[in-house]
């Protein structure tokens, strides 16, 4: 293999769009990963998509899980359109019989000591039988609530590690944070830790963001990112670094078309420059704005336009009626024009929507 070839290998990727940026890749192979978050935040479906994505590289995957039912987990995949067969195996662990009938309880021993031990020993059972390259372990609270203490769930949490990592499976453990006392035991334990939030505004929907706590020997994209739920999966949304984005390029300036304000600014609008266009309503922002646009397509060039405030078929008309043929730019693929409702977008949503809607514009300068 070559050096590209080795360090693709190296990591195992999630297969979600812009969460193998913030990761740098990926996932370390071989090295155990905590993905943390409230219920609902979307950890069930992101390790589903890893293991789908190992699929697709024929990788067999495990997912184990210990708080919901097989049938629950190939439906919620299901509404994804996708199909949990092998290679992926799913594993639901019940509590054995003996413990559910309460005539056949133990009173030597604690009911907690006896579920653990079986529940290690099914896991382990199932890994030998698999042999997998990937395994999801949903979730560490019934683990933790097994465990009744600190340290006998540190001591399970150690054992089960160097147990997976003798297999070199790249495993992903999901806490779905629900016990009372937020024990950071599996921080220090894991190769790396990512953290999903659900913040809920005043008003518009929800928005998530994820950060990535630590991650060890490798390097990954710090700070919050925005992601959604989507049907298919989960889409990340990197946040931007403005200084990965620079480049030369032409200064020239950009004119409006109209002589007399492109003589007011030196020429026009200078390329790679921003400039914020001040008034109260009714004087003129607007069409000044889409003057430029208009010139810009007359001469070729590409235009991109988000509209927050005016519907796009009132703008259209007006515009029209100032002589400028919004439409027909469009149509031509001179313009991209896109509607934005700020209350169902997160900030990272849109950030992330202006560069690549503006590349498909082919460089716009707007």
């Amino acid at each position: 293999m070559t050096s590209t070839d080795k360090a693709a290998f190296a990591k195992a990727r999630t297969g979600i769009p812009g969460l193998d940026d913030v990761l740098h890749g990926g996932l370390a192979r071989g090295r155990v990963f905590l993905l943390e978050g409230s219920p609902g935040t979307g950890k069930t479906t992101i390790a589903l998509r890893f293991l789908m994505e190992g699929a697709a590289r024929e990788e067999r995957g495990l997912y184990v899980t210990l708080s919901e039912s097989e049938n629950e987990l190939r439906d919620g995949a299901a509404s994804h359109g996708w199909v949990l067969d092998p290679p992926i195996e799913v594993m639901e662990l019940v509590p054995p019989e003996s413990l559910l009938d309460a005539d056949q309880q133990q009173s030597l021993l604690y009911s907690s000591d006896l579920e653990l031990g079986e529940t290690t020993r099914q896991i382990f059972e199932a890994i030998e039988r698999v042999q997998p390259i990937r395994i999801v372990l949903d979730s560490l609270s019934e683990i933790r609530l097994l465990a009744q203490s600190s340290l006998r769930y540190r001591r399970q949490i150690l054992a089960l590690k160097h147990y997976l990592t003798r297999h070199e499976a790249t495993v992903l453990m999901l806490d779905d944070l629900t016990t009372e006392a937020q024990d950071k035991t599996v921080h220090s334990v894991a190769h790396g830790v990512v953290r999903l939030e659900e913040l809920a505004p005043s008003y518009g929907a929800e928005r998530r963001r994820m950060r990535v706590v630590k991650y060890r020997g490798q390097p990954f994209r710090g700070g919050y990112h925005d992601f959604s739920i989507e049907t298919g999966g989960v889409q990340v949304y990197p946040r931007l670094v403005a200084g990965e984005h620079r480049t030369d390029y032409d200064r020239a300036p950009l004119g409006s078309g109209i002589a007399e304000l492109d003589q007011m600014l030196g020429g026009g609008v200078e390329r790679g420059s921003s400039t914020l266009l001040l008034g109260p309503a009714g004087a003129g922002k607007s069409l000044i704005t889409l003057q430029f646009v208009a010139s810009a397509v007359q001469r070729g060039e590409k235009a991109a336009i988000f509209v927050f405030d005016e519907e796009l078929g009132l703008l259209f008309n007006r515009a029209r009626a100032m002589g400028i043929d919004l439409a027909a730019m469009r149509d031509s693929g001179g313009l991209v024009i896109e509607q934005v409702d700020a209350a169902e977008l997160s900030p990272g949503q849109f950030a992330h929507r202006v560069p690549t809607r503006s590349m498909s514009a082919a460089s716009a300068p707007w």
